[in-house]
């Protein structure tokens, strides 16, 4: 006979696991599987493959047999590069400022936990990617929203809101700009008083700067890193994926104040080791080789968001804000959809069509939806058509 265990007694993960969020894009996703007519548009990724350059480099890294374990915070000579790049766009950052993490998002989390513990205060902005809302919370931390203001002249901070949520006793600030996923970007003058704010009361500001390249206005969007001192309580989170190409190669960075760098260390250790070396090669080769990549794909990506704009403003009942300034993304609504997750699941079974419900990124993004425009215009075409013609037969059936 076996005995079996109870929940009460055998409760499994620990209570700030179990009542996380699941990611509602995958599921989402997951209903469209087996369905090879769905037109997918729900993940944050380019349509376009990795540069063939950036994956000789790779290749060749392996096939020269160097298969081992490299060095935790990364190879020398990619820290100096990435310190040499940040210091271009952002001002001076040395190597010991720079750290190599497997992926932007382990460069989020490695960043969460060096700074945040069990009761600590947390004010994100929001909407807002949900891994990044979700992190501190792995650690027992407390989270409090801010919510960007929809309007249609475009996504709006309330900046005395913001400050109001950041007491003494708050620990960190999390906020992405350019933002996943409405394209809101945090002003230069904006940040400044933010910063001065922080520095006030001690409270750290992690930065998502992973779609900083992705800006319309400019060679790089506002970043923290513009104004702050390489000491400040600032700690920069990016990565590789969206500008480069890369986003299957797992691969991002970290620049942080000099005295933090052993902690990040110590963090990555315990984690991963280190990020594949082959991996790191292609990302060199991503540095030296990539600009002209990048300024194709921002001239691309600004196409295809005023190509999107223009025909979603086509469709009854869409209401679009003002052109965002940054990142890939169209977070738009539509009349009468109050269950995003539920509506954005039939779109995809019965209109072959496949978005991100807004309440993926927070109760504040509840009625919209996000369109990755990432992709040829012909696509785009035919995924307006599709939402038209969903909407239409909605609208029929509700009569």
């Amino acid at each position: 006979m076996t005995d079996t265990l109870s929940p009460d007694t055998f409760p499994g993960a620990r209570t700030a696991v179990r009542s996380l969020r699941s990611s509602q894009i995958r599921e989402v996703a997951n209903a469209g599987l087996g369905q090879p007519d769905v037109l997918p548009f729900w993940f944050g990724e380019p349509d376009e493959q990795t540069p063939q350059a950036f994956r000789d480099a790779a290749i060749a890294h392996i096939a020269s047999g160097q298969t081992f374990y490299v060095q935790t915070l990364g190879t020398p000579a990619l820290r100096e590069s990435l310190a040499a790049y940040v210091s271009r766009l952002h001002g001076r950052r040395d190597v010991d400022n720079i750290a190599v993490t497997s992926s932007g998002t382990s460069a989020l989390m490695t960043a969460v936990q060096a700074l945040v513990g069990n009761g600590d205060h947390v004010v994100a902005v929001t909407p807002l990617w949900p891994n990044l809302v979700e992190m501190p919370k792995v650690l027992g931390a407390r989270v409090t929203t801010v919510a960007l203001e929809f309007s249609e002249s475009g996504w709006r901070l309330d900046l005395d809101a913001l400050l109001r949520a950041l007491t003494p006793d708050v620990r960190a600030l999390l906020v992405n700009s350019p933002n996943n996923p409405t394209g809101w970007v945090l002003s230069a003058d904006e940040q400044r008083t933010v910063l001065a704010h922080c520095r006030k009361h001690g409270i750290w500001i992690i930065a998502d700067d992973v779609y900083e390249r992705y800006y319309y206005d400019g060679a790089a969007a506002p970043t923290f890193l513009d104004i702050a001192h390489p000491d400040d309580r600032v700690v920069s989170c990016n990565s590789f994926s969206k500008a480069w190409l890369m986003t299957g190669w797992r691969i991002g960075w970290l620049t942080v104040p000099r005295s933090l760098l052993p902690e990040i260390g110590k963090l990555i250790e315990y984690s991963n080791t280190c990020t594949p070396g082959f991996v790191q090669t292609a990302a060199q080769c991503a540095l030296e080789q990539g600009e002209p990549v990048i300024a194709r794909t921002v001239a691309r990506l600004r196409t295809a968001r005023d190509h999107l704009a223009s025909r979603l403003l086509g469709v009854p009942g869409v209401t679009l804000a003002g052109s965002a300034p940054g990142a890939m993304y169209t977070f738009f609504r539509i009349d009468g959809v109050t269950d995003s997750l539920g509506f954005c699941k039939d779109l995809v079974v019965r209109g072959g069509l496949g978005l991100a419900p807004g309440v993926a990124f927070g109760p504040e993004g509840e009625g919209y939806l996000r369109w990755c425009y990432a992709s040829v215009h012909e696509r785009l075409d035919e995924g307006v058509e599709r939402l038209s013609r969903y909407l239409a037969r909605h609208r029929g059936q509700a009569d």
